[in-house]
């Protein structure tokens, strides 16, 4: 294809707005996630993504507080540390009144609380009145519905979209809704405690009345709703305190990491809750959805990574995801949902759009790496949990995902597309991501080397479990053409001249010779050799493909390099932290705490410490943080995995449960962490505490507490 005829991407993501610029708020909670400004408001002519979505529809397009025709002036904005409630400051500005001074700025404050519970968005508006005397003003709530398709919000066209319904005023609110092509009656009922005192269309009215010195407080409740009315709307305060109580729970139940470093437990505690927030509560159990917001949905790659990136610390993802996975495998042949019995789900969509097939994405399964990475996770799930009875009912979809890779990988696992979705089904799955060393981009189908690697592990561990089952037959079978496909690997996928894996292999047989992120994948999955690694890892961290901020996506050096792309040429903190655990893995300390410590100082430099789904590829400069790209989720689950991830890898832990025993490979801490303490660290039915501390180029390793008959192994 030549350079002026760049193709198309079909579900691109327009960017009319630079959300990093605005500092949005996100809040989920279930299939329900907001988008706010730091104000907390919802504003049309915001980011362009701004709003309240529930199961793939906007339900709330507007919804702003005006003190008068005014704004109220920003103060601060955040989301506490646990990502449950989005708490803003602000205050009026000058109202005047006949030609007068009649209210000077900061003579109140107001202060708003949101949360989101699964359908429902509340918020808390108090008014504090610290002005000398009395206070008389009218404010407003202003609010729109669109109920878009989230594929509308994204940028994709319709040619006819249902009947949005005019307002309905009501005794203490107003109701939106819209009737939808597909038949839906989706509605949003806004209530607020003291009513409005007048309801204009969509516009609420409120008197408020203050003495000096006094507060008031309104409760407002958004409830989302599809087809049949749903059921009463809880009070404010005890939504909060189920949110509250599921907080504590979820903490209770998980390994606690603490460190001496104030900076690097912000990164912790924000990926932890990040983490909550994503995950979702389905009938198989939980399931971190992708990311908020054009991804907050159930994505087979990006689950699998984040419970792998997890298991360690939190197996209890990884069970939900594999029995969700499992419970969706494909059983048919489907060519529009690129669907083939064994193969595992890509990713699910609710909303109008998926109803009506519009797009494909309901169920679909244009992913090449999803089916052996659900292999990959069960067996290492098996050795971290020593649950055989569970890996027995998995067994089938095992079976029939090992089925499907034998048959989809005669030769090397490839792709091509046969329906309208995506043309590249690798983890870089944008129509531009694959080319060759001209720029040209590579023919189908291709075989990409990150995916070979997924393939090796999934027969490694495919016969792990057949072992463990007593299949002994097919563990030796699977062995052996795990350790055959290694060396047939290396054989056509080393760039000697690049001192790298070639990125794929395309439809001619022909290598793509450029130095691209994913070599180093086969660092973390165990099939590259251990002379090929060191090379390997010189290379990745060279200036072309290290940014300081973490490893490029593609090297600075090839034809289509573009800092700014969303896979030439970016850094994505998952994809990062994968390479520095293969670094890890493969003995390769120094280069893993190189790794570790970029990504520490991209979270330190990002807001809330949260690190997104990907940022620019830019070479970092002194007194600078990274540069954010423009439509970037945030959070993303598999970016707030990376800090597990790391921190498990350099502290070599392995855990198997069915010998009850802890292991420590060659722990390592960076320079700037000292301490590391580990508490309810679950090993089969017990558990224990560790402190770690470094000591010169090691780590000593003391057991604080310890619950069953477990070994702890410190091998240095």
């Amino acid at each position: 294809m030549s350079e002026t005829a760049e193709p198309v991407e079909d579900f691109y993501i327009l960017s009319s707005g630079a959300p990093a610029e605005e500092r949005a708020r996100v809040l989920k909670h279930g299939e329900t996630f907001g988008v706010f400004d730091g104000r907390g408001d919802i504003r049309p002519s915001g980011a362009g993504v701004e709003g309240l979505y529930h199961e793939g529809t906007r339900y709330l397009s507007r919804l702003e507080l005006r003190l008068g025709r005014a704004r109220p002036l920003f103060l601060s904005s955040t989301i506490k540390e646990d990502n449950a409630v989005l708490a803003v400051d602000l205050t009026n500005p000058d109202i005047g009144r006949d030609g007068a001074l009649a209210l000077p700025r900061g003579a109140l404050h107001i202060h708003r609380t949101k949360f989101l519970v699964s359908g429902f968005c509340y918020e808390r508006l108090r008014f504090y009145n610290y002005h000398l005397t009395a206070v008389r003003l009218t404010f407003t709530l202003a609010a729109e519905a669109d109920f878009a398709d989230v594929f509308e919000v994204r940028g994709r066209g319709r040619p006819r979209r249902g009947r949005v319904r005019p307002p309905e005023a009501r005794p203490d609110g107003l109701r939106l809704s819209y009737e939808g092509l597909d038949g839906v009656h989706r509605r949003l009922d806004l209530a607020v405690d003291p009513a409005p005192a007048r309801v204009d269309g969509a516009l609420m009215r409120f008197e408020l009345v203050l003495e000096a010195g006094a507060q008031a407080s309104y409760d407002f409740s958004a409830r989302c709703s599809a087809g049949a009315e749903g059921g009463e709307t809880a009070a404010l305060p005890s939504a909060m305190s189920g949110i509250a109580e599921r907080t504590a729970a979820r903490k209770a139940a998980q390994c606690l990491v603490e460190t001496d470093n104030a900076t690097f437990n912000h990164w912790l505690q924000r990926s932890a809750s990040d983490l909550a927030m994503t995950t979702t509560d389905t009938p198989q159990g939980p399931f971190p959805y992708a990311g908020v917001p054009w991804y907050s949905a159930p994505f087979g790659r990006d689950a699998l990574i984040t419970a792998l990136e997890t298991l360690w610390c939190d197996p209890r993802l990884a069970r939900g995801v594999l029995a969700f996975l499992a419970a969706t495998q494909a059983a048919e042949d489907e060519p529009r949902r690129e669907a083939e019995p064994g193969k595992i789900l890509h990713e699910a969509r609710l909303g109008e759009m998926a109803a009506l097939d519009e797009i494909p994405f309901g169920r679909y399964y244009g992913t090449v790496d999803a089916t052996p990475l659900f292999v990959v996770l069960a067996g290492e799930y098996l050795a971290r949990t020593g649950e055989l009875d569970f890996i027995a009912e998995l067994w089938p979809n095992v079976r029939a995902a090992l089925g499907w890779l034998d048959r989809a990988g005669q030769g090397y696992l490839t792709y091509k597309a046969r329906a309208s979705g995506l043309s590249n089904q690798g983890w870089k799955d944008s129509v531009d991501s694959i080319s060759l060393e001209d720029g040209t981009l590579a023919a189908a189908p291709i075989a990409l080397c990150e995916v070979q690697a997924y393939f090796y592990a999934a027969k490694i561990q495919g016969a792990e479990l057949a072992a463990a089952l007593g299949r002994d037959a097919d563990a030796g079978r699977l062995r052996a053409e795990a350790h055959s496909f290694a060396r047939r690997f290396e054989r056509d996928f080393w760039s000697e001249p690049d001192g790298c894996y070639a990125l794929a292999l395309g439809g001619d047989g022909r290598q793509c010779g450029v130095r691209s992120s994913n070599a180093g994948h086969c660092l973390a999955f165990g099939i590259s050799s251990q002379e090929r690694s060191k090379r390997l890892a010189k290379t990745l961290l060279a200036e072309d493909c290290f940014s300081g901020w973490g490893i490029r996506t593609l090297s600075s050096r090839e034809r289509r390099y573009n800092p700014m792309s969303y896979h030439n040429g970016s850094v994505w903190p998952h994809d990062t932290a994968l390479i520095g655990a293969g670094f890890f893995r493969r003995g390769l300390r120094d280069a893993g705490l190189k790794v570790f410590s970029a990504l520490y100082d991209a979270s330190a430099a990002m807001d809330l410490h949260r690190l997104p789904e990907l940022f620019c590829g830019f070479e970092r400069r002194g007194g600078e943080g990274p540069t954010l790209y423009p439509v970037a989720c945030s959070p993303q689950a598999w970016a707030s995995g990376a800090v597990f991830l790391l921190l498990g890898a350099a502290l070599g832990i392995s855990i198997d449960a069915r010998e009850r025993r802890l292991t420590l490979r060659n722990p390592a801490l960076p320079p700037w962490l000292d301490t590391v303490r580990l508490s309810n660290l679950a090993v089969g039915a017990g558990s224990v505490d560790l402190n770690l501390t470094r000591r010169g180029d090691g780590v000593s390793v003391e057991v604080l507490r310890r619950s069953g008959h477990i070994e702890v192994v410190a091998i240095k």
